[in-house]
């Protein structure tokens, strides 16, 4: 993996990096990619640093975005061993220092067992360092980009609670994507996020306007898997403080309105060898003409193990949507989104936006940058997780040579996902957690998620739908209370 600028590689250099400085802090992420940590103090940090780690409360994997217990008990964290700690392993390689906090030191850490020492493989960063070792051992080193759609609101967590999250003003208004003049209205904003973001080590590729009131759009820096997870996170991070210091609320969210596109997560993959070559990529020689033998004329201009690694994606991504999107509100973004760009089904193809999985290649990038975009997630994805399946489902169409057996999105109408020539994907998460369930599901293979992982992760979505159930909508007021 990426190390950031400046990350020490030993104790010495680390008591060094802090010479000036009396605390440190560090940060986990939960399952809903949430951060979750605390200041410490030098001595403290630098006594866990020279050891295994440090004690951390379980109950981070034992409860919900709102710190609500499960509603059943789950492996990792549960009454019956008392809510346990796990240990917290510090990665000096994630150091940086957090331009707005006076520059205090930043750590992030990885979640062992205990007993064991190993990654928890419910542990975001635990699964994707597993994922990336997978590939090692294949010969693979495996590299991501994210891009986050997300609207921006002028309120404050104050006036969220006082306006019962109704009647929120966006930031901008009107419909304005790449717009050079609706960033003239919050300019310090815009800036302080791609400026502050360079200096706190989460590097930005591109910065703008999107479509809709207040939505701005940032690509992040291609880089490795887990450099780029880490960085996707910190970006919410980021932006989220940056926004508390000038009365602005960055929502993730991925369906905020109704009537309004959604906010994607779109994340970008491809694999490099030991020479740090793409393998995706076709070699010079046959750039020209594309690659014989390719199954359709839309995979002319990628490898053959791309062409594997794609079917991989295909054959399992309906096994494994809980993990693409992870929340009741994101499969409203899915639901009818071909209107708004939004891929609902099983469905690939060159440089398209309407299908869920994008194919960039020759002729539209260079040879070295061909890459799969899988558009299915939204911004309210946690990029470890999607990243996680999405490497685990190619690198298994590589080792098993997967054929593509369903032709590219161009090769079908409108009409084909009525009358199931399309395969559609789960469109809600009931649905999609019960698939990814199944005893026979994909995700279950060892070479995949597993049993362990299948069965927490599955747990903590059956509880927010089981929320979800029991709630009263306003929508069901509204259109119930009178005339029912």
């Amino acid at each position: 993996m990426s190390a950031t600028a400046g990350a020490p590689n030993t104790l010495e250099e680390l008591k060094n990096v802090l010479r000036n400085d009396i605390k440190v802090k560090v940060a986990g992420i939960d399952v809903d990619g949430v951060l979750r940590g605390k200041f410490m103090s030098k001595d403290k940090f630098i006594s866990a640093a020279s050891s295994d780690g440090f004690g951390f409360c379980s109950v981070i994997f034992g409860w919900d975005i709102h710190d609500t217990v499960y509603s059943r008990e789950l492996l990792i964290s549960n009454k019956a061993n008392g809510y346990r700690d796990i240990l917290a392993c510090i990665d000096l390689s994630t150091y940086r220092r957090i331009p707005w906090e006076d520059n205090v030191p930043f750590f992030l850490v990885s979640f062992l067992d205990p007993d064991t020492k190993e990654p928890l493989v419910v542990d975001p960063r635990g699964i994707l360092r597993i994922t990336t070792e997978r590939a090692a051992s294949l010969g693979f080193e495996c590299f991501a980009g994210v891009e986050y759609e997300f609207f921006n609101f002028k309120e404050t967590p104050g006036s969220l609670s006082e306006k019962k999250y109704h009647d929120l003003k966006p930031l901008t208004p009107g419909m304005h994507g790449y717009s050079l003049l609706r960033t003239q209205l919050n300019n310090d904003y815009f800036h302080d996020i791609f400026n502050l973001g360079a200096q706190f080590g989460v590097d930005i590729e591109g910065h703008h306007t999107e479509t809709g009131p207040g939505v701005l759009e940032t690509a992040l820096a291609y880089t490795t898997a887990l450099r780029m997870a880490d960085n996707a996170i910190l970006f919410k991070y980021l932006t989220k403080s940056i926004g508390m210091q000038r009365g602005v609320i960055p929502s993730f969210m991925a369906k905020p309105w109704n009537n309004l596109p959604g906010c994607s997560g779109h994340i970008h993959v491809s694999l490099r060898n030991s020479q740090n070559q793409n393998i995706f990529a076709l070699p010079s020689s046959d750039v020209a003409t594309g690659r014989e033998g390719a199954v359709f004329e839309d995979t002319k201009y990628i490898s053959e193990a791309a062409e594997h690694f794609l079917a991989g994606i295909l054959d399992g991504v309906a096994d494994i949507m809980p993990l693409l999107v992870p929340t009741i509100n994101g499969y409203k973004r899915l639901v009818g989104g071909e209107a708004f760009w939004a891929p609902n089904a099983v469905t690939y193809g060159y440089d398209s936006r309407a299908a869920s999985i994008r194919i960039l290649s020759p002729p539209s990038v260079p040879p070295s940058a061909t890459r799969f975009e899988v558009r299915i997630p939204g911004a309210d994805m946690n990029p470890y997780f999607a990243l996680s399946a999405v490497f685990l489902l190619g690198l298994r169409g590589i080792e098993r040579k997967l054929k593509l057996t369903t032709p590219p999105i161009s090769h079908f109408t409108p009409e084909d996902k009525k009358n199931g020539k399309v395969k559609m994907l789960p469109i809600s998460l009931e649905a999609a957690t019960i698939r990814m369930m199944k005893p026979e599901s994909i995700a279950r293979e060892p070479e995949m998620l597993g049993d362990v992982f299948v069965e927490h992760y599955g747990g903590t979505r059956e509880h927010e739908v089981k929320l979800w159930n029991e709630a009263v909508t306003d929508w069901e007021v509204e259109r119930y209370i009178e005339l029912a």
